[in-house]
């Protein structure tokens, strides 16, 4: 039977490579939502011709309809039109690849409607965690992962011991473009220097996290929540080359490894033919042609994200979600050119602070402490 998508997301790096995965394959597009690119949307909806279209913009979604006026597509508005799209009746699998923390209340609604959830956006399980869980057990669902990290340690804890002989598993990092460099050296960088990642072509928000590290932060934090591990348990490991995607050990130490070009459309492609595998429009690794892989300890000091990351998990509940909303607002705040590099770590501890200590909570919660902690990202730096 032919796999029926709904895609989240459909104008980022990932719903692009996505929509690439899908033609190749054959699969059946039924939905697709953005934010605010509608030109981009126009000319995917009439290639893939989709049963429903949303915008999360409304400015956006009203200027769809105009373009879409001589289709039979359904266009949506707000995130209740997104939300509708990952709730699409004819979908089997939604691909959540929409940035930040808006792609949570999509992920919820895709579980609560009985759909496989291809998850493409760490900060909905980060900041949802238990309530992302338990909405997958209780509709009976799975929840694949998508990044190219977790994606590969899944496919090493395939065929797994039964007698919990897990041992750690081994999260690969690139280092971004300022691996190597000083906290004095990094006071100077710009947004742009930051966007310069020397493997991955992404979106500008993950970019600037990858530079902060804060990326492998959250995918600590994700990777705790997918495959019931904890967080001590987690190692970070800084791969130049990124063809290494992740490692597990066992108790043994056996170390197994997933490797493949940085090419994101191999998670893609598995989590949408798991447990199949089926040939891919990726290129073939060649070692010979890597020739050699190299291998660091991480900087805490100088990439304090990463100690901001394992502190907010530690404490639980709230806080990965403060932590994550925080750094969603100094991100942006840094590639509008309005603070330094070194300011947003400072500005992502202000959220500690405003954290309601509580571990039980709720998806209002969840929305609740991420205004807190934006707000106290402003009041740190004295911005309106």
């Amino acid at each position: 039977m032919k796999k029926k998508i709904s895609l989240l997301g459909s104008t980022g790096s990932i719903g692009i490579q996505s929509l690439d995965v899908c033609e190749k394959a054959g699969y059946e597009v039924c939905a697709l939502a953005a934010n605010t690119d509608s030109a981009s949307v126009e000319k995917q909806a009439r290639k893939f011709k989709p049963k429903t279209a949303a915008m999360a913009d409304e400015k956006a979604a009203a200027d769809l309809k105009i373009r879409l006026a001589d289709t039979d597509i359904r266009v949506l508005s707000g995130i209740e039109g997104v939300c509708e799209c990952a709730a699409q009746q004819e979908a089997d699998t939604v691909i959540d690849a929409i940035v930040g923390l808006a792609g949570l209340r999509p992920a919820m609604t895709a579980l609560n409607a009985k759909k496989t959830l291809a998850l493409a956006n760490k900060e909905a399980l980060v900041a949802g965690g238990k309530l992302v869980l338990d909405a997958a057990k209780n509709n009976g669902v799975r929840i694949l992962p998508v990044d190219s990290e977790h994606s590969a340690i899944f496919q090493c804890l395939e065929g797994r011991p039964t007698n919990g002989a897990l041992k750690k598993l081994i999260l690969t990092a690139s280092g971004g473009p300022f691996f190597g460099m000083t906290r004095e050296q990094l006071q100077t960088v710009t947004a742009a220097d930051a966007l310069r990642h020397p493997t991955w072509k992404m979106g500008a928000k993950i970019t600037i996290d990858c530079a902060t590290m804060f990326n492998k932060g959250l995918e600590l934090i994700e990777a705790h929540f997918l495959f019931g591990v904890a967080p001590e348990k987690i190692d970070i490991l800084v791969h130049r080359e990124s063809i290494i995607h992740s490692m597990v050990e066992y108790d043994d130490n056996s170390v197994v490894a997933q490797l493949g070009v940085s090419d994101m459309r191999i998670p893609i492609q598995y989590a949408l033919t798991y447990p199949e595998r089926f040939p891919s429009p990726v290129k073939e690794l060649d070692l010979a042609e890597v020739a050699s892989l190299s291998f660091y300890k991480p900087d805490y000091e100088t990439f304090d994200c990463l100690n901001i990351c394992k502190e907010a998990i530690g404490k639980g509940g709230l806080f990965p979600a403060a932590v994550n909303s925080a750094n969603e607002e100094a991100n942006r705040l840094f590639r509008e050119g309005k603070i330094g590099f070194n300011d947003i770590p400072k500005a992502i501890r202000t959220a500690f602070k405003v954290t309601p200590d509580k571990t039980d909570f709720t998806l209002e919660d969840v929305f609740e402490v991420d205004k807190l902690a934006r707000t106290a990202v402003h009041s740190s730096l004295g911005i309106g």
